[in-house]
């Protein structure tokens, strides 16, 4: 037997705080006959392990290969230590705060170990709303401050009871070193706001109030929920009426995995990340037949569904109290329209109390709020993959690397809507939990908090702040508040190195951004641009024609104002026009002659290429929705109609696209114009509107693909990043995907980075980085 014995140090970065590592670990070097210790640095677990060679080796394997379920190894690395100390025993020694870089764990769902002890009769923990192990439970919302011990989360002032004290300290229990641990005896307690019922009691009331067909509002890891029964039309109804959501989709909980299968189409890949330890809103296929109410998703072929994530959920739908509870219930964010999701009582009291008929909460402190994130499945050329359509609990923060040399600190203040932020660090980028809209007020001191908080926790002093380039956004008027130099962003740009650099591809591309509104270099409206992008630099070489957005602010929600301007650049005869406008319905003869007031005196009107306006032109003007009360509705619409259509005539073809154009300045422009006028006239000569939304949809991506197989004609790129809120048009995304392919095109889509606002801020933070590699800013 090799008797020789060496000592490694061994340094473990990415998510392995909060997963479990360590315990793991110790009972690795006991399997392994290893001495040493482990601890957390912050920055990294750090593992001295001493033994044979052979038994070193052993260890190392199995820690690489076997690591913790929840943990994410980002890099590993192995040195060996020259007059190391010697060690009797392995154990896990006191955390140490080190600079570096610092991974921090998301939120984990609860595990099917945890929930089977949460309804055993015989477990001390039977019932207990917030049993935890070292494989799931609270991580980035209770946290304080790194290293991720007990005394630097919202855990520290529950004390633990001898029970949970010995399990904590035991390396054969599941709650080895697991911070949140707690039990019935010393852990938070569920109470009733402002009413007098705690504990069993609480839970039972609400689920009373529930059943009954009442509203709830619910305390989860990242803050409120409201709840109602999914299968009852009037409670969904009336929480639409108190909530002024008259039609925008509401996302679902259910029971368990049967449930969602029997009313939903769920393949594999999907049911892989539904069940997951993430547990994502899910976007799935209705069945027909169903027990949702029709008024969960009115019109759409989708519901967003997820399953419990949290103790508190999982009782919602099983308790001891006899009350029989729906299988599926509405789980939509607490908050008032525009705000932040509510993370504490005194914002639940002001904000929920008059849409909720109770409000049950508990005493462990949210630290960092954290809304749910929302994911779709794409499908492009046969592969499905997932496509996030709103990164948040349980993705974030995780932080993207990239390849390129880069050194420096950055923050990025996002976008106006969907809005998260950014924080980098040298090769590190941080994006942040959902934030919300900042044109209220209460989202935009969210932001404050969140910002200082993640700066805190990750140890991060901005050498600078990036933002969009519109200087009216209160993103951008948030960061001149921080007395940091500024690098403005341009929106389109930023959209295209998100894009990129989730990819982590730093080299030229062109750029496909599409979407609603983004301030242009020229001081107009952008949002149909192509561009030719690097981290580094943009150049502006496409766009779809530019159009007249009449109302301002209200052609954003009213798309018939953009189907009868684009229809008067074609037609200027007054009474002609006005009777195209009448005859597709699009207003009213009063409505159109004012119209035509402001675009003939220019009133209340901006030049655009927004292409997410034009997408609500086309639904106002084929008759599928005229107006929108949420932002997207009329898009989703159109996209809706469109599948529905494709679905039904698989083998439809379309004539060829019109040619794209050159204008004085070399760019290539999307003839959209004549195009959206010839569109019209079919509508009236009788084409049915499914066909013409799909051909909207079919045409458009060809015109796009031209125009890009033109441009690398000219300067030999050959490959298309297609990013901006557009592009969470499944449909619109294959078509232009398969097309760009099947033409040679290397295509660079979003997967886990929102392809709309919510991904910016990792754009903005990446240029800026860039940015600061070649100037003084210090």
């Amino acid at each position: 037997m090799n008797d020789v014995q060496i000592t490694h140090r061994i340094r473990l970065y990415g998510i392995v705080q909060g997963v479990g590592f360590r315990p793991t670990v110790s009972r690795y070097a006991e399997a392994f006959g290893i001495c040493g210790q482990v601890s957390n640095r912050g920055a990294w677990v750090e593992i001295l392990a001493q033994g044979t060679p052979e038994q070193v080796a052993a260890f190392e394997n199995q820690i690489e290969n076997a690591p913790p379920e929840r943990a994410v190894v980002l890099k590993t690395e192995i040195k060996s230590v020259d007059a190391p100390d010697q060690f009797d025993d392995f154990q896990i020694v006191d955390s140490e705060k080190v600079k570096g870089a610092i991974f921090v764990s998301p939120d984990i769902a609860i595990c099917d170990q945890c929930k089977a002890e949460l309804f055993d009769p015989d477990n001390r923990r039977y019932l207990h709303p917030f049993i935890n192990c070292t494989d799931c439970g609270p991580r980035l919302t209770i946290l304080d401050e790194l290293p991720y011990d007990r005394e630097r989360t919202s855990m520290k002032d529950f004390p633990m009871c001898p029970e949970c004290a010995e399990e904590y300290t035991n390396p054969a229990s599941r709650r080895y070193d697991a911070q949140p641990v707690c039990c019935p005896d010393c852990g938070p307690e569920l109470y009733l706001l402002d009413r007098p019922e705690r504990g069993h009691a609480a839970m039972s009331e609400t689920r009373r109030i529930i059943a009954e067909g009442g509203i709830a509002a619910v305390k989860g890891i990242g803050g409120f929920h409201l709840c109602c029964d999914a299968e009852n039309a009037a409670a969904v109804a009336r929480l639409r009426r108190l909530k002024n959501r008259p039609h925008k989709p509401l996302a679902v909980m259910m029971r368990d995995e049967k449930t969602v299968r029997r009313e939903c189409v769920i393949d594999a890949d999907q049911a892989r990340i539904l069940t997951g330890h993430q547990k994502p809103i899910l976007l799935l296929e209705k069945k027909i037949g169903g027990r949702l109410c029709e008024s969960i998703a009115p019109g759409q072929s989708t519901v967003g569904v997820m399953l419990p994530y949290a103790p508190v959920q999982c009782l919602l739908f099983d308790y001891d109290d006899g009350i029989d509870m729906p299988d599926s219930l509405v789980m939509t964010s607490g908050n008032a329209a525009g705000a932040a999701i509510c993370h504490n009582d005194e914002e639940a009291r002001q904000e929920l109390a008059h849409f909720a008929d109770v409000i049950l909460s508990n005493d462990r402190p949210i630290v960092t709020r954290a809304d749910d994130s929302v994911m779709d499945f794409i499908t492009v050329d046969g592969r499905r993959a997932p496509y996030m359509i709103r990164r948040s609990r349980g993705y974030a923060p995780m932080p993207y690397i990239v390849s390129a040399p880069m050194r420096g600190q950055v923050l990025a203040a996002g976008g106006e809507l969907k809005n998260t932020f950014c924080i980098g660090h040298d090769q590190l980028f941080y994006p942040s939990a959902y934030v919300g809209d900042l044109a209220d007020v209460r989202t935009l001191q969210a932001l404050r908090e969140s910002t200082a908080r993640m700066l805190t926790l990750l140890k991060v002093k901005p050498e600078a702040v990036a933002c969009d380039l519109h200087p009216r956004y209160q993103s951008t008027q948030f960061a001149e508040t921080l007395g940091l130099p500024l690098i403005p962003i341009q929106h389109h740009y930023a959209h295209i190195v998100s894009c990129t650099a989730e990819n982590d591809v730093d080299r030229p591309v062109i750029g496909l951004s599409f979407d609603g509104t983004g301030y242009g270099d020229d001081g107009t409206i952008w949002g149909g641009e192509i561009l030719i992008a690097d981290w580094q630099y943009y150049e502006r070489v496409g766009h779809i024609e530019p159009f007249w957005q009449l109302g301002g602010d209200a052609a954003s929600k009213e798309g018939w104002r953009i189907a009868a301007a684009l229809l008067m650049a074609q037609q200027p005869d007054p009474q002609k026009w006005e009777t195209l406008v009448l005859s597709l319905g699009l207003c009213s003869a009063k409505q159109a002659r004012v119209l035509r007031m402001m675009a003939d005196r220019k009133i209340n009107a901006v030049r655009s290429t927004s292409a997410g306006r034009l997408f609500d032109g086309a639904a106002a003007g084929f008759g599928i929705c005229r107006e929108s009360t949420f932002e997207g509705e009329a898009a989703m619409a159109l996209e809706t109609a469109a599948e529905s259509y494709e679905a039904a005539h698989p083998d439809a073809t379309c004539r060829r696209a019109p040619a794209v154009t050159e204008n004085a300045d070399g760019q290539m422009v999307l003839p959209t114009t004549a195009w959206f006028n010839d569109l019209m006239a079919r509508r009236l000569a009788g084409e049915e509107a499914g066909q013409l939304a799909y051909i909207f949809h079919r045409e458009l991506s060809e015109m796009m693909i031209s125009a890009c197989c033109q441009i690398r004609d000219k300067v030999q790129i050959n490959t298309v990043a297609l990013s901006g809120g557009v592009f969470q048009n499944k449909l619109l995304t294959r078509l232009t995907a398969e097309g760009l392919k099947a033409r040679g095109f290397e295509v660079l889509l979003h997967r886990l980075v929102p392809p709309n606002d919510g991904g910016i801020a990792l754009g903005q933070a990446v240029a800026a980085m860039s940015r600061l590699q070649d100037t003084n800013i210090q």
